[in-house]
C-alpha cells in the first residue's frame, strides 16, 4: 500500500485526490489546507491521518480544539508545511497549493527524497531551475498531475526521450476563446469563473480565462521535459479531450486522450507507473463527433505572449510573470480592477525589471516580492 501527504487537500485536485486515495486504498499520512477548517477536520477524521495542518495561523487553535479529542497533530504556517514535506514513510507528497506557497515544501520534500507529485504550477514557473537541479541531484522524481503534462509524460513512457521533436500543449481556449479585446473589456468576474469544460479553483479558472494558465504551463513544460521553447507548440483544442501530444524526429504524433477529469492524471501521477480502474466517466469519441484545432490569438490574450517572452528573456522573469498575475488576479477577484488590467500589469512587469539570475530560494521570494509591489503600485 502506498502512503502519501496531500498539500491543498480541501481544493479541488486535492479533494480529488482523496477520492483517488479512497478507491485504491492508499493510506494518506498527513494533508494541508490554506483556511477551510472545517473541511480539512472532517478529512483528517475520515482518513485517519497523523498530521493535519492549517497555512493560515489564524485558524491554528481551532483546528487543534477541533481534532482535541484525536491523536491527530496539528501544525500550522510554512514550518507546517514543511514538517510534512519532511515526514518519513510517505511514498509520494502530492502538492497541490495556490500559488508560490508551493515552492519551500516542494524543495524541502526533494531535499529529503520523496517522489513529488505535483499539481502546484508556480513551483517551476518561480523557481524552475532550482528545483530541477535538486531534483538531479536528489534522484527525485517529480511527477506531473497537471493533465497536459501528465499527458506529455505518459506520451513519453516506452519512447526514446532523445527522439522526441516537439510538444503539442493543447488549451481549451477558455471561456473567451474568439472574443476581441473590445469585447473582453467589461468581462465580469462571474463570466470569466465561468469555464466551459473544467470544474477548477478560482484563482486557476481566471487563469484559464485570461489564458495566462497556457503560459506558465509552457514553462512549466520546459522545466518537466527540458524543452527549449522552440519545441512547444500550443494548440487551441475546445473540447478538452486531445489533452496534449508528442511529436517524434520521425513525425509520428502520439496523444494521450480522456474526458475532461482531473481524476485520470492524479491517479496516473499516484500509482505510477500502474494503471488501474479510475473513478471516472469512459471516453466516448461518438459522443463528441468532431475534435477541433485552431491557434491561440497572442494579441488579445496577452498574459500567453508575457509568459513566452518571460521565458525567453530566462533568470527571473518567468517568477516576475507569475508574482505579478499572481497580484493581479487577487485584484481582479476583489472587484479592484477590470478583467484586461491582469495582462496589462503582467506584460508591465516583465518590462520594468531588468535581467537577474535566479541562483537561491531568496532570490526568487525577492523577484516575487518586486513583482507584487509593482503590480500593487500600478493600481
Amino acid at each position: 500500500m502506498k502512503t502519501i501527504s496531500i498539500l491543498g487537500s480541501t481544493g479541488s485536485i486535492g479533494k480529488q485526490s482523496l477520492e483517488v486515495a479512497k478507491a485504491h486504498n492508499i493510506n494518506v499520512r498527513a494533508i494541508a489546507a490554506n483556511s477551510n477548517v472545517k473541511l480539512l477536520e472532517e478529512q483528517a477524521r475520515e482518513f485517519h491521518v497523523e498530521y493535519a495542518c492549517i497555512y493560515d495561523e489564524n485558524y491554528f487553535l481551532d483546528l487543534k480544539a477541533r481534532l482535541s479529542d484525536t491523536d491527530i497533530k496539528v501544525l500550522c504556517g510554512m514550518e507546517g508545511l514543511c514538517e510534512i514535506a519532511l515526514l518519513n514513510y510517505v511514498d509520494i507528497m502530492l502538492n497541490s497549493v495556490v500559488g508560490m506557497v508551493g515552492l519551500l515544501p516542494t524543495l524541502t520534500a526533494i531535499e529529503h527524497g520523496t517522489t513529488i507529485a505535483l499539481a502546484n504550477k508556480e513551483t517551476l514557473v518561480a523557481g524552475g531551475s532550482l528545483v530541477t537541479k535538486l531534483a538531479k541531484q536528489k534522484k527525485v522524481k517529480i511527477l506531473p498531475v497537471d493533465s497536459e503534462h501528465s499527458a506529455i509524460f505518459q506520451c513519453l513512457q516506452g519512447n526514446n526521450r532523445s527522439e522526441l521533436n516537439k510538444i503539442i500543449l493543447t488549451a481549451s481556449g477558455g471561456p473567451f476563446y474568439g472574443k476581441t479585446i473590445d469585447e473582453l473589456k467589461n468581462v465580469s468576474i462571474e463570466q470569466a469563473l465561468n469555464h466551459p469544460n473544467w470544474s477548477m479553483g478560482n484563482k486557476i479558472t481566471i487563469d484559464s480565462a485570461t489564458l495566462m494558465n497556457k503560459g506558465l504551463e509552457f514553462i512549466e513544460a520546459k522545466w518537466l521535459f527540458d524543452l527549449e521553447p522552440s519545441q512547444i507548440e500550443i494548440v487551441v483544442h475546445r473540447q478538452s479531450v486531445v489533452h496534449s501530444a508528442v511529436e517524434y524526429k520521425d513525425f509520428s504524433v502520439i496523444a494521450q486522450m480522456g474526458v475532461p477529469d482531473m481524476k485520470i492524471p492524479i491517479q496516473y501521477a499516484l500509482l505510477y507507473p500502474n494503471r488501474l480502474s479510475c473513478p471516472t466517466k469512459q471516453l466516448s469519441l461518438t459522443d463528441y463527433g468532431t475534435l477541433t484545432f485552431g491557434k491561440p490569438d497572442y494579441d488579445t490574450f496577452t498574459c500567453l505572449s508575457g509568459c513566452i517572452s518571460a521565458m525567453q528573456k530566462g533568470g527571473a522573469y518567468p517568477c516576475i510573470a507569475n508574482g505579478a498575475n499572481e497580484e493581479a488576479v487577487k485584484n481582479f477577484l476583489n472587484g479592484k480592477i477590470s478583467f484586461l488590467k491582469i495582462g496589462e500589469l503582467v506584460n508591465g512587469a516583465i518590462e520594468e525589471f531588468s535581467f537577474n539570475e535566479l541562483k537561491n530560494y531568496n532570490d526568487v521570494i525577492e523577484a516575487d516580492i518586486a513583482a507584487r509591489e509593482y503590480v500593487t503600485s500600478k493600481i
